[in-house]
């Protein structure tokens, strides 16, 4: 997870636009022929398109741009250190 990037693509990319990337990412992560390289890779673009999808959300319920992508980290680092 990378919050800059996060924030990067919350601000750039529409909500429909990061489903549609997960979308895709999903499936090339089904092939067979996918290295473990590649999946590690694949990860950390869905893990971050996610956080983007979060910090949409919260921004659409009326939290700062700020505030939901540290309200998102935070959320991360408690599920991490549970």
């Amino acid at each position: 997870m990378k919050l800059p990037i996060i924030r990067h693509l919350q601000k750039g990319t529409t909500p429909e636009q990061l489903e549609t990337t997960l979308e895709v990412l999903e499936h090339f992560s089904e092939h067979r022929a996918v290295t473990e390289e590649e999946m590690d890779v694949i990860g950390e673009l869905i893990t971050n398109i996610c956080g983007a999808l979060e910090v949409h959300a919260n921004v659409a319920q009326g939290m700062s741009g700020v505030e939901a992508a540290n309200a998102f980290a935070q959320k991360v680092m408690g599920s991490i250190d549970q």
